[in-house]
């Protein structure tokens, strides 16, 4: 049997006037999480650093490591775009002192652009998409030529096999090994929950839509887990760790409404005590299933506009129109349920004129809450492509992809005019006497209280440094 140390690396969140930096949420990686407990399952010894919620850097991390003096087979690291720089440096340093590990990385930048991230002398394999399978065949000691889903270096050439078939049945994978994580360390962005402790939960994989913007997860293929296993996890985070809220962070958690329904009518049914969050998009809910959703406990729903240019929505691919997005505002509303409501500046096609235009439908809209983004061209997108043949793409570091920096530049938008309507849209939205009021009567404890003064102060920082 192996000995395996699963690694989710530090966020890079810069300091240049950074909102997201004082509202951002801490989470687990799931992907890891199920990994881990599939891991187990089959025999393997497993431990888990989350160094996000331990608040260690690079450095920290790799010290901490060599310092407890532990051998492990497999080192496994998980990485975004603007996780990658740090994840191929705590490789680095770890196979430093630990010659004998196979280092192991994985996620949505390592699936996207394997060849980039197996150039590191100190990688060993790539896994490609869902790791749960392909990981444990390598810790079980399986011909690396025979694994699916993986990529692995034999005499200086990188070796890609055959990509794995996604997992069909979902109940299948074991729930997430929440026993080794810092579970007392996470928590959710402010603004969005109502009690703590607060935990994320996945029922579904893959998204039914195709935007141009974002990487399509799990290639597209949508698949479900059962109600029964659901609520299972959910019960047992509830006896074993007291979570008081739910996050459910599926690209769309009602895309199976069916699903949802039998889950809302099973909550209601059996009075299970729980409060929860989901994200949807405005053509894939109805009415009466809202008012079931909030009659289960779901308090706030959250979806993405992007833009309020016709034109720029199918330039993305978004396919849904503005009067969706007017109907489902206003449906959630009679129905009681709060949302927040996602907009990007800097996609195909944008102007000055067409940002003032989505910034104002935005404040016409009148979600409850509001989340302004400005484009990121992440690479295995489409959106990257278009802006990397135009040339548009001012950085190649990866650690300019984050929340805290501009890395596209369009044409009659540099990035001195992309952050002064970022910082506008924000203003125009937030400093409303209407929308201060609403926040404050929805204000039922001293947490709501404490979070709204964080996001508040955060909001002004931001605003007025």
């Amino acid at each position: 049997m192996s000995k395996v140390l699963l690694i989710n690396p530090p966020w890079v969140i810069g300091e240049n006037n950074n909102l997201w930096k004082s509202v951002a949420s801490c989470w687990p990686s799931l992907g890891l999480a199920y990994i881990a407990a599939v891991l187990e399952k089959a025999g393997h010894t497993v431990k888990y650093l989350d160094c996000s919620a331990e608040r260690l850097t690079v450095k920290d991390t790799i010290e901490k490591i060599r310092v407890k003096g532990e051998k492990f087979d497999f080192v496994g690291l998980t990485a975004t775009t603007p996780l990658i720089n740090n994840a191929l440096a705590i490789a680095s340093g770890v196979k430093a002192f630990l010659p004998g590990a196979k280092i192991v990385l994985g996620g949505v930048h390592p699936s996207v652009l394997p060849d980039e991230v197996m150039a590191h002398d100190n990688v060993d394999y790539v896994v490609i998409d869902e790791g749960e399978e392909t990981m444990c065949e390598l810790a079980n000691g399986k011909n690396p030529m025979e694994i699916l889903g993986l990529c692995f270096k034999q005499k200086n050439r990188v070796i890609k096999n055959e990509l794995r078939p996604l997992i069909k049945d979902l109940d299948a994978i074991p729930s997430p090994a929440y026993h080794l994580l810092p579970m007392d360390k996470y928590y959710p962005a402010v603004g969005s929950y109502k009690r703590l402790p607060a935990m994320i939960v996945l029922a579904t994989r893959g998204c039914p839509g195709r935007c141009t913007f974002c990487y399509r997860t799990f290639r597209g293929v949508l698949r479900k887990r059962s109600v029964k296993s659901i609520l299972e996890e959910i019960k047992t985070l509830q006896r074993d760790y007291g979570i008081k809220e739910f996050m459910f962070y599926d690209d769309t958690f009602t895309m199976f409404r069916e699903l949802i329904r039998e889950f809302c009518e099973t909550i209601i049914r059996e009075k299970i005590d729980i409060i929860w969050s989901c994200f949807t998009r405005v053509d894939c809910v109805d009415e009466s299933l809202l008012f079931l959703m909030k009659k289960s406990g779901c308090h706030l729903v959250l979806i993405g506009v992007e833009s309020a240019d016709e034109q720029i929505l199918k330039n993305v691919n978004k396919k849904i129109s503005l009067t969706q997005a007017v109907n489902f505002i206003k449906m959630a509303r009679r129905v009681g349920l709060e949302t927040r409501a996602a907009f990007m500046f800097g996609n195909q096609g944008e102007t000055e004129e067409t940002i003032k235009k989505t910034i104002d439908f935005a404040v016409e809209l009148d979600s409850d809450e509001v989340q302004f983004n400005i484009a990121t061209p992440y690479p295995g997108t489409e959106f990257f492509c278009w802006a990397k043949e135009r040339e548009y793409i001012k950085s190649s570091n990866w650690d300019d992809y984050s929340y805290a920096n501009i890395v596209l530049e369009l044409p009659g938008l540099n990035q001195e005019k992309l952050q002064y309507y970022y910082e506008l849209a924000h203003r125009k939205f937030y400093f409303r006497p209407k929308i201060i009021f609403r926040r404050f009567c929805h204000i039922r404890s001293w947490a709501q209280l404490k979070q709204e003064i964080k996001g508040g102060l955060a909001l002004l920082g931001f605003l007025f440094k």
